[in-house]
């Protein structure tokens, strides 16, 4: 017994919250290399870092100003008063920066997609794009040098580079033959064509042989124009083209469709004449809030348009409870997250063992406006392969609708059977009953369901039936209020509103992240759910219900999962951290990853982002935008080797210098450095770019620049 007690005895006092960081690791106050950790009340109440030197120094000048000034001047506060004005000042500064915007980068010349591509214009001389290429070639600027995994160091600057090769006679100074491209890498072909930034990855010098011919870069067909021919890797692209093609697409016709209410949806027209019937009625759900409305899930309104029925249709019917089960026992889930939860982040997670991905909050009633920016949210990649959309709305004539059409559109994720179809589908689809954000809340959507329950089974059960074969899933908080919890009042009515998988979220919607989740609570509606719904077909598995909530090591998951009794954990801030805790849950372990391991990871999420966004100008710059969101919750990860012990997701560490310059680079809170690690992959940023972190307090500059 001595022996463990001295140890724990023998290390130094830190407040309650703090990471115990190694002494040779730790740093002074003075030290300017690395910004001081900031906890997520900071981040939601926007402290000031210390080492933000120009902001102290105007704080210290207005202090000076106030100081100045007369006493007279100066009202006196009461107590009371004080404590007022200081929940202003937080409030003030508490969130979101919500007036940060990203200018669009273009290039100098605007040259035509269809000429960039190798194609003809139709327009001709009318097209407002420059068709010029060779001019367009000399004004832009050179290609992005695009490093491999073993190029890359701990030590500065990170990355090793060729020696600059002999311009080759004909190739335009932009053009560096010796680049990759990593979309051409990895799909066979380049769809930017010639505006693609890593352009010499791609491209042939087309030089005449015996026969008068012009020689090709391998076996590849090519678009050429002057001395340069695009190059298309015909076998790989045809190898590639369904690994990497991204699914879920909407064609704008239909988009317009939507927008303008032409697009059919009999079934939800159905379900919205059957509410007003039975609204109509004295002893309607409209006259009795706290009771669900007759789902009448067996036999659902037939829509008023014939249907043809599948192909492959079995014989004998299927039953009502087969789309409510899902198999995910076992499972990890990575959470919907707004920003920093797009395709490529969700791609990387794939790799790094994620078995469930959800797409980004959509609001159906964007997406029924038709908005350009809401219905790329529903896109997936092929490597999802449990793949589902989050929706978030706040009554049934705004959500069936939505559902109808993913449903007609995308049909059972795997079969090809909606309209767009191989390739695209979904496993599910998800309403959001859990968003604490004011906008949401106050629109009656997210959390503001959890006390509208009639409401929200009326929108469960109408999407249930517009939805047809995909599984429909739900994700609440423990309630709204603290001290209030109320999710466990759901649980014996999910079966018959057609739920078929629920996620709770261990904090009430005041909490926000505030307190610890409390998974005592998820354990005790575990045990609502389990004794409300039973199988009468004992091959169909039961409603599978999902935790969440301060999951940030592969102990946290595995522990809270023997004590809560669910069936897996949503992960969602310990993935933003560190994307690799999918690879310690599936191992059992925790992972101290190298410096080099980390950045060989922004260089696949790179990657990603460039064949997601494209290679172009503007592409790359989208890809740096959302590279820095993703490095403002990493930058937060601790290392483990400097770490006495494992860290809770709510722990911050003190000032704390890396076991290499990398690794300390990589734990900047300054957004400076963050572009300046984009630039290992994306190239130097245009001067006019500029990087805002979505939270006041996620990160300090030392001007407004790049801060």
């Amino acid at each position: 017994m001595s022996g463990p007690s001295s140890m724990v005895t023998s290390l130094p006092e830190v407040p309650t919250g703090t990471a115990r960081v190694k002494a040779e690791f730790l740093i002074g106050p003075s030290d300017k290399s690395v910004a001081p950790a900031i906890d997520d009340d900071a981040a939601e109440g926007g402290v000031i870092p210390q080492n933000d030197h120009k902001r102290q120094l105007e704080d210290a000048s207005a202090q000076a100003a106030d100081d100045a000034e007369p006493a007279a001047k100066k009202p006196k506060l009461s107590g009371a008063q004080r404590k007022k004005q200081a929940r202003e000042d937080k409030k003030k500064n508490k969130g979101m920066n919500t007036n940060r915007k990203f200018s669009r980068t273009h290039d100098e010349i605007q040259l035509c997609w269809k000429v960039a591509s190798g194609e003809i214009c139709s327009e001709g001389l009318k097209c407002r794009f420059s068709h010029d290429i060779p001019g367009y070639l000399a004004a832009k600027p050179r290609d992005i040098y695009s490093p491999s995994a073993s190029a890359l160091s701990s030590t500065p600057p990170f990355v090793s580079r060729p020696e600059p090769s002999t311009p080759l006679e004909g190739v335009p100074a932009s053009v560096d033959m010796n680049t990759t491209c990593p979309v051409f890498a990895e799909t066979g072909y380049c769809r930017q064509g010639f505006k693609c930034r890593f352009l010499g990855g791609h491209v042939a010098l087309a030089t005449p042989t015996i026969d008068g011919e012009f020689t090709q870069k391998g076996d590849t067909s090519s678009s050429s124009s002057g001395n340069l021919s695009l190059v298309v890797d015909e076998e790989k692209r045809k190898l590639m083209e369904d690994m990497t093609r991204e699914g879920n697409i909407m064609p704008m016709s239909k988009v317009k469709d939507i927008r303008s209410r032409k697009y059919p949806i009999p079934i939800t027209e159905a379900y919205l004449e059957e509410l007003n019937r039975q609204a109509d009625q004295p002893d309607g759900p409209e006259d009795a809030e706290d009771e669900p409305p007759n789902p009448v899930l067996a036999e659902p309104l037939a829509p008023k348009q014939p249907t043809t029925p599948f192909d492959d249709s079995p014989d004998v019917p299927m039953r009502p409870q087969e789309k409510k089960r899902l198999r995910w026992k076992g499972l990890t889930y990575l959470a919907p997250l707004t920003t920093v939860g797009n395709l490529p982040f969700r791609r990387l997670c794939v790799d790094l063992g994620a078995d469930i991905t959800c797409g980004e909050m959509a609001l159906a009633t964007s997406l029924l406006s038709g908005s350009k920016e809401e219905w790329p949210l529903i896109r997936k990649h092929p490597s999802e392969k449990t793949f589902g959309v989050q929706l978030a709305g706040h009554k049934p004539s705004i959500l069936a609708p939505i559902a109808e059409v993913l449903k007609t559109e995308l049909g059972p994720s795997g079969r090809g059977l909606g309209a767009l179809g191989p390739g695209n589908g979904l496993d599910f689809v998800d309403v959001n009953c859990g968003c604490p954000i004011d906008l949401v809340f106050k629109s009656g959507s997210g959390s503001a369901l959890l006390d509208a329950p009639n409401r929200l089974g009326k929108i469960l059960v109408g999407m249930n039936r517009a939805l047809g074969e995909i599984p429909l899933t739900i994700k609440v908080r423990t309630g709204v209020k603290d001290g209030k919890n109320t999710a466990h009042k759901l649980m014996p009515k999910l079966d018959p509103w057609g739920v078929s998988a629920i996620t709770i979220h261990g904090r009430t919607r005041q909490q926000r992240y505030t307190r610890l989740a409390d998974w005592n609570y998820i354990k005790q509606c575990v045990g609502a759910l389990r004794n409300a719904v039973t199988n009468d077909e004992d091959d169909l598995p039961p409603i599978p219900i999902f935790g969440g909530g301060d999951v940030y090591t592969a102990q946290d998951y595995w522990e809270n999962l023997e004590k809560s009794g669910v069936d897996g954990i949503m992960v969602a801030r310990g993935a933003l951290i560190k994307p690799w805790i999918f690879t310690e849950i599936s191992e059992k372990r925790e992972w101290d990853i190298s410096s080099r391991e980390r950045l060989d990871i922004l260089r696949k999420y790179a990657e990603y982002g460039l064949n997601h966004w494209g290679s172009d100008t503007q592409g790359v710059n989208t890809t740096r935008r959302f590279f820095c969101e993703a490095l403002s919750f990493q930058s937060r990860y601790v290392p483990l080797g400097i770490l006495e012990s494992v860290p809770r997701l709510n722990d911050r560490p003190p000032a704390f210098k890396g076991r290499d310059e990398l690794e300390t680079l990589l734990a900047s809170g300054n957004s400076q450095d963050w572009v300046k690690l984009s630039e290992i992959f994306l190239g130097p940023a245009p001067a006019e770019w500029h990087f805002t972190p979505k939270h006041k307090s996620n990160a300090y500059a030392d001007d407004a620049g790049n801060g």
